[in-house]
């Protein structure tokens, strides 16, 4: 009888220690104080927050993964990335389990291993003052629009390098000058890349294969500004906006516009609301689309779900810094980042699970 007795028991103490040790786990999956600064999903389940908490008198990153929505979040190697001075947007960028880039938009890492080691990333020929505004990937290259500032004159060109090579690199003819320069791509469905100037000189490539690109009529008429969603349902959406504070101060004039397929001419005219300075823009399909302003500090999110016939607006008035990764991975899904972890008032990851007609705090515990 003893035998028993001992097996019950130490089962009782291991269920016991299994009980208390349970949340102290938890608790050291999230960091105290965590805030996050960027998020990049690769589903509509599995998602990545990279954030900052506090720690000896500074901010030190963690990286979260999760695979189920949110519910559960695991600790991942995060990148040696500090929390720049300057409010800098810290974007990250996954492109699968192992895969993903970091940027604050002037130095950029990439881990091959899910995050156990992060190597940095040169880009060749570029001189500060620059800001490297996006990445994307596909067909196992990578992608980054990169924007060079100086005296009145500046430039903006596509970088490119094989997927997880220590250097991106300018792609010959893909580039513009001027005293304003701006561009876009998105992915998804084919390659899309936008690049213009001054509002007058505008230029767009279609590519299937991030090989071979084809030129073709830019997706917004001139005095507009370009801003690119994937191929959905083998259509195109493109949001065609003014210059920031056009009709007035914390305000854009907007229109979206459709092509029936990749490389296909841009039509249709529906104005989207005015209210903020565009933050960004992506669609769930070619009828749910959602744009991201902030204007008078308060963060506002447009919504179609009509192809931009009508159109509701959320409003985030906790924060109103800044509206960052807006993205919808699929299945109706998507999620951005409101505020910056040092700026008041914190931040916080929103999702939505409808295309972006409601959105819902993310929770990390």
């Amino acid at each position: 009888m003893r035998a028993p007795r001992r097996a019950a028991l130490l089962v009782s103490v291991l269920a016991l220690l299994a009980a208390f040790a349970s949340p102290a786990t938890a608790e050291t999956v999230v960091p105290r104080g965590f805030q996050p600064a960027s998020t990049s999903w690769t589903g509509p389940d599995t998602g990545y927050v990279l954030g900052y908490s506090p720690c000896a008198k500074s901010w030190c990153p963690a990286l979260l993964g999760t695979t189920d929505a949110g519910r559960h979040w695991r600790r991942l190697g995060a990148p040696p990335m500090p929390l720049p001075d300057n409010h800098n947007h810290v974007a990250l960028k996954a492109f699968g389990a192992r895969l993903a880039y970091v940027n604050d938009g002037v130095h950029v890492r990439v881990t091959r291993d899910g995050g156990a080691t992060w190597q940095p990333v040169a880009l060749a020929g570029a001189r500060e003052p620059y800001y490297l505004s996006k990445i994307a990937e596909t067909g196992g290259r990578v992608f980054a629009v990169l924007t060079t500032y100086g005296e009145g004159r500046g430039s903006t060109r596509l970088y490119s390098g094989t997927a997880a090579s220590p250097v991106l690199a300018p792609v010959p003819g893909f580039a513009v000058t001027g005293g304003l320069t701006y561009g876009d791509l998105a992915v998804g469905g084919g390659l899309q890349v936008a690049l213009g100037g001054d509002y007058g000189t505008e230029k767009y490539w279609t590519s299937r294969d991030g090989v071979r690109f084809t030129p073709a009529d830019p997706p917004c008429p001139g005095g507009t500004v370009a801003s690119l969603a994937g191929v959905r349902e083998r259509q195109v959406v493109a949001l065609c906006s003014s210059s920031p504070g056009s009709p007035q101060p914390g305000s854009t004039e907007r229109e979206l516009r459709h092509a029936p397929r990749l490389g296909g001419v841009f039509g249709g005219n529906d104005a989207a609301p005015f209210a903020g300075i565009n933050q960004g823009f992506d669609a769930a399909s070619p009828a749910s689309v959602t744009v991201a302003a902030v204007g008078g500090g308060v963060g506002f999110l447009h919504h179609t779900g009509d192809g931009g016939r009508t159109w509701t607006t959320t409003e985030l008035p906790d924060r109103g810094f800044a509206l960052t990764d807006l993205d919808f991975p699929g299945a109706g899904t998507g999620v951005v980042v409101d505020g910056q972890p040092d700026a008041y008032g914190g931040s916080a990851v929103y999702r939505t699970t409808n295309g972006g007609s409601t959105w819902q705090e993310l929770r990390f515990e």
